[in-house]
């Protein structure tokens, strides 16, 4: 995926999805927040938003993103408006997404379009603020924002702001989205939620010791649907949860082994294959490495 420039001034880039191949959580903060531990990859596969800027300064969205999502509460119109606002830029900008990411899966959809509207306007804008600015204005948009402004792989502690870029193998994934949807703040309020969990570091998670998400007992009590995806996708591998979500998944190490496994699966799961990504197509896009096709 690539920024694709079309008529009439718009210009189209990826968002791309993530798992995280663990979650821990290992206290609770003063400020009622927690602090996470969790590995973040980065897929060759998600969302494409379009972006055309406008000399008048207005924020507009053009379609919506998740149905029932008012404008005002987009984090696509909110990412610009952030932005405009901070760098006191007198442009605009219409807005749009082709979403591929469901919502609700833990899968980043919001927050990887979010994090591209940011790099995207500073870009047509001509802010250049830098990365590190455009992460730390991300954070207040949602913890998982950073990750997609930065474009890495990534191992994440604090309440996901804290991170140190990972080296991860290639690997290929079969995901299922059992379509269920549970606010994370219902979660993070779950009475059999473990909060204390041991801190690790890095190399136990490379070691392969750390598989956990500590939210994944707590939803497959609770989501018929998840325990279904759980027992189907247990037949072809190690089943894990991504984020707080309810998608869940399967790591291949060929693309082969992942579109065997898929085939495996029962009708009534409906699973796809992605491959992982070293780096986040965006960056590649900004850097004008790829061109569409299209």
């Amino acid at each position: 995926m690539s920024a694709n420039a079309m008529p009439g001034g718009w210009s189209w880039w990826p968002a791309p999805a993530k798992l995280n191949l663990c979650l821990r959580i290992i206290g609770r903060r003063e400020d009622g927040y927690h602090d996470l531990q969790s590995a973040f990859r980065l897929l060759d596969w998600g969302d494409r938003v379009g972006i055309r800027a406008r000399e008048d300064g207005r924020i507009t969205r053009v379609g919506a993103s998740v149905p029932g999502v008012a404008e005002a509460d987009d984090l696509l119109v909110r990412a610009a408006i952030l932005l405009q606002k901070h760098a006191k830029c007198a442009l605009g900008a219409d807005i749009c997404v082709e979403k591929e990411i469901p919502a609700g899966g833990g899968f980043g959809g919001g927050s990887s379009d979010a994090a591209t509207v940011l790099r995207v306007l500073d870009r047509l804008w001509g802010l250049d603020l830098g990365e590190d600015t455009l992460a730390t204005l991300g954070l207040a948009l949602g913890a998982d924002v950073p990750v997609f402004v930065r474009g890495r792989n990534a191992w994440a502690e604090g309440v996901g702001e804290r991170l140190t870029p990972l080296d991860l193998a290639p690997a290929w994934y079969v995901l299922v989205d059992p379509g269920v949807h549970v606010a994370t703040a219902k979660l993070f309020g779950a009475p059999d939620l473990t909060r204390n969990a041991p801190p690790v570091k890095i190399a136990d998670f490379l070691s392969g010791s750390v598989p956990d998400n500590v939210f994944e007992p707590v939803l497959r009590r609770r989501e018929p649907a998840i325990e279904a995806a759980f027992q189907a996708l247990s037949s072809i591998g190690t089943p894990r949860l991504t984020g707080t979500g309810s998608g869940c998944f399967v790591e291949f190490a060929s693309l082969q082994a992942a579109q065997a496994g898929l085939a495996l699966l029962p009708a009534n799961q409906q699973g796809w294959v992605v491959a992982g990504a070293a780096r986040s197509p965006l960056l590649d896009a900004l850097e004008g490495k790829v061109q569409d096709a299209d």
